[in-house]
């Protein structure tokens, strides 16, 4: 059964709509990825979008054949837990779940988002997905980036990203897409583990194509500034090493390039008011607390 989405699908299926955020990396069995890619392009997509939840993106990892990766969001944790119960107790899952699980070796990890400021999620272009039957890769590879923290993102670690990172970042031909920082809410459907005790920032960048890409690598490593004062600035933030995700969107992902850059010009501006200067998370407040059944 293809489901078509209504035009308020759309929106959510978009990010448009959706400071809360998960980044889901599965492992998969190998030779498995293009089986579960195109059950999850077939069925799984407008799906999840008819319940309101925004599928913004699925990908294969360019650096290993048995990952595959893929952003859904939310309108805030309450319609999380409504939506997913929605879908995996429904229909559709029921119907495709043991196909698409005897794919899998794991899928719990994932990391629980939501926007570091708020106008630094997803911004799309309101351009349509490739439809059903799309074999097309689309162009473009969106790049994720995710700072492991020894403590919370505040706002002064997103203002030295956006002051100190992003220019060099942009001058080395980056475009950045979206920045986010750990939702530190309670997991609302603890069915579906996520990542406890852990604080990120994850940034998404988008090129033109590897070269591109590797071009952009290239003049970092060039950059007195970026190999010096930033590179120990960051090491003396991190709990562990970053990791690089490079991403190529599946035949009917929304294209790296749907999804608008953000302006160079929001970077140094001013934290909106209320928020947090020094070691509050700049989401939800409330300790983090996940169980998993």
């Amino acid at each position: 059964m293809v489901i078509e989405p209504n035009a308020q699908d759309m929106k959510h299926g978009t990010g448009a709509d959706c400071p809360v955020v998960e980044l889901r990396q599965y492992t998969l069995r190998p030779g498995q990825r293009d089986i579960l890619i195109d059950l999850f392009d077939r069925a799984f997509i407008e799906s999840q979008e008819a319940l309101g939840m925004g599928i913004i993106g699925q990908f294969r990892d360019l650096d290993n054949p048995d990952r595959f990766v893929w952003l859904r969001g939310f309108r805030d944790m309450p319609a999380r837990a409504e939506a997913l119960a929605a879908f995996y107790d429904g229909p559709v899952w029921n119907a495709h779940r043991d196909v698409a699980n005897a794919t899998m070796v794991d899928s719990e990890n994932v990391l629980l988002l939501c926007p570091a400021r708020p106008a630094s999620g997803f911004s799309p272009d309101g351009s349509a997905r490739p439809p059903h039957g799309a074999r097309e890769i689309p162009e473009g590879i969106v790049v994720a980036t995710i700072y492991y923290l020894a403590a919370p993102a505040c706002a002064d670690f997103v203002d030295y990203f956006e002051r100190s990172l992003w220019p060099l970042l942009a001058d080395a031909g980056a475009s950045i897409l979206a920045y986010f920082v750990t939702e530190r809410s309670a997991n609302t459907f603890p069915r579906l583990p996520v990542r406890a005790g852990e604080q990120v920032f994850v940034w998404f960048a988008r090129f033109r194509d590897q070269a591109d890409y590797d071009h952009h690598r290239e003049a970092l490593a060039q950059s007195r500034q970026w190999r010096g004062e930033v590179t120990d600035a960051l090491a003396r933030r991190f709990a562990a090493p970053p990791e690089v995700v490079t991403l190529s969107p599946t035949a009917r992902s929304y294209a790296a390039r749907q999804y608008r850059a953000l302006p160079r010009s929001c970077a140094g501006q001013a934290p909106p008011s209320g928020f947090p200067t020094t070691t509050k998370a700049p989401c939800s407040l409330t300790s983090t607390t996940e169980s998993a059944s």
